[in-house]
Order: C-alpha cells, then structure tokens, then sequence
C-alpha cells in the first residue's frame, strides 16, 4: 500500500489530498486546504512550504502527484501559482518524495473521463471513486483528484516494469 500525495497549488489557498493506494482501488487518508492570507508574496510561499512539509511529516506519503502550470488570462497569477507551485514540490523534495506533474486535462481525463470537466464534475467523481458522503472543498477536491489521476498513472506503469521511471520533458527515463 502506498500513500500517495496530491497537490492542488495555488498562492492564496493550496490544496491537498493524500490517499492510499491499495493496489485494488484508492482509499481517502486526508485532505484540506493551506490558506496562506493576503500577506507578501514571500511570506505566503513560506506558509505554502511549511503547510506542504507539514502534510508530509504527518501522513508520510512517499511520492507525489502536483498540477503544473497552464497559462491563463494572466500572465502575474501564472506566474505567483508557479512559484507557489515551486514552494510545494520544494517541501517534497526535502522530504525525499517522488514527484510527478500532471496538466489539468490529463486530471480530468484520468477521473472524469473527459479532459474537459469541470470542477463540479471532478468533485463528483472524486466523492464517488473515493466513496465520500460529503463534499471536500473544492481546492482540496482538485488535489485529490491530482492523487487519484498519480495512483492510475503509476498503476499503468507498474505491469511494465516502469513504476520507478521518471518523467523529464514529457517522457520517461529509465
């Protein structure tokens, strides 16, 4: 059984999941958010590292799935979500995680079957896969779907001898 982390970045609210992966399904452990305020930039990344080694000294997953950064209307928010982004995979990092990145759509495809779900489609099917009877917050709803989406991903590695491969530039490196 493998616990596994999942990160849903942001610079004002970073969600995660953990879930345990039982090799027959995804069971849920935990989830929350990491509200960082409206304080500096620095100060919020700070509590974003600190909230994620938290997460990890509590539950000790040993790897973990992250959302990377898409590029929106907004090329400032882009740029504070990739460092938020930065902040998290950092916390891991230390903590000797294994780290993959995942787009948005290969999350929703991975759970919702469709690249293009929405948020409240995602929940939904988090609850379901999960067998939750209330709805996490949305932050931590993404990240746990972030979680799931790296359970299958490494499930479909694992029959190919590929389950300690990493990913650079897209591809796996043996």
């Amino acid at each position: 059984m493998t616990l596994i982390l999942g990160i849903d970045p942001g610079s004002r609210i970073t969600g995660y999941g953990v879930v345990r992966d039982t090799g027959r399904g995804c069971e849920y452990v935990a989830s929350g958010c990491i509200r960082t305020g409206a304080g500096a930039l620095h100060e919020r990344l700070q509590i974003v590292f600190r909230g994620v080694s938290e997460v990890i000294r509590s539950y000790g997953p040993v790897t973990m799935g992250i959302e990377q950064v898409f590029m929106a209307r907004n090329a400032d928010s882009a740029l504070k979500l990739g460092q938020a982004r930065g902040a998290a995979i950092v916390a891991a990092a230390e903590a000797g995680l294994e780290i993959a990145e995942y787009t948005a759509s290969q999350v929703k495809q991975a759970i919702a079957g469709t690249g293009g779900a929405d948020k409240q489609q995602v929940q939904m099917m988090v609850m379901h896969l999960l067998k939750l009877v209330q709805k996490p917050q949305i932050d931590a709803s993404d990240a746990l779907a972030i979680a799931l989406c790296h359970a299958h991903h490494r499930q479909s590695l694992i029959p190919h001898g590929l389950a300690t491969a990493k990913r650079r530039g897209g591809r796996l490196r043996l």
